[in-house]
């Protein structure tokens, strides 16, 4: 199917000079945007008109553009990432908006996240609960064969599948609580799967939560919203998971 062309759009967008200022949204109008764009691309082509028209760009995340680091985090016509399923913000192409529709574009929403300029957001938040306890210490020595330690299959697709966590905070951002309990869970599951994060397994659970905790996140209330928006399709069955290791963690003390 061929590309089309969006005569018009209308692009309104959170504006914030600074983490101190106060934000307000501002509506700019783009012409003749191919649906063959991707979000990204149709924000290069504001951002450039813009500059023309001597207006301060619009500071928005992004590296990759191949949805695997999690950065180019936008929130879309009130959804994180946008208006598709199981992609990110970079993989989302302008043919899923239609010709004069206003999009409004906001950063992620959340007292962990906060904004430093625009549609860019401080997400350090995630890197703190890692660091508190998303490691192992195993000493492997030089690189071990495939199957020099065996793990059930089922284990290993288990872990896997968590693993494809990006961390871009859609979860954060899709729940009414913003909590970072989806995040977290696939964090502690990945590793709580494998034999080599057995060392650390109750200090791990632990540790995370309660530095999840300490910097802001909601509680969980289970209502599905984390796993409807990840674009990498991340199980809530890894927060029962969590509960079960946390709750182990706690026993054994």
């Amino acid at each position: 199917m061929a590309d089309k062309i969006l005569k018009k759009l209308k692009i309104k967008v959170w504006r914030q000079k600074n983490a101190k200022s106060k934000g307000k949204f501002e509506t700019y109008t783009i012409e003749n945007v191919s649906t063959g764009s991707s979000f990204l691309e149709m924000m290069d082509i504001l951002n450039f008109q813009l500059i023309e028209e001597g207006i301060d760009p619009i500071a928005f995340d992004h590296d990759c553009r191949e949805g695997i680091c999690g950065t180019c985090s936008l929130y879309i016509n009130g959804r994180p990432h946008g208006p598709d399923t199981e992609v990110t913000t970079c993989q989302l192409h302008m043919r899923k908006f239609k010709d004069g529709e206003t999009i409004v574009i906001e950063p992620w929403r959340a007292r962990a996240f906060p904004v430093i300029k625009d549609l860019v957001v401080d997400r350090t938040a995630f890197e703190k609960i890692l660091q508190a306890g998303g490691f192992v210490s195993v000493n492997t020595g030089g690189v071990p064969d495939a199957n020099a330690i065996p793990v059930a299959k089922e284990d290993a697709e288990e872990s896997m599948d968590a693993a494809a966590c990006i961390g871009c905070g859609a979860c954060v951002a899709a729940c009414k609580n913003s909590s970072a309990m989806l995040f977290v869970s696939a964090k502690v599951s990945h590793l709580a799967k494998l034999p080599q994060g057995k060392v650390e397994a109750a200090s791990r659970a632990k540790n995370m939560v309660s530095k999840m905790d300490e910097l802001g996140f909601g509680g969980c209330t289970n209502t599905q919203a984390c796993e409807a928006e990840c674009p990498k399709s991340i199980s809530i069955t890894n927060i029962a998971r969590l509960n079960r290791e946390y709750l182990k963690a706690r026993i054994s003390e």
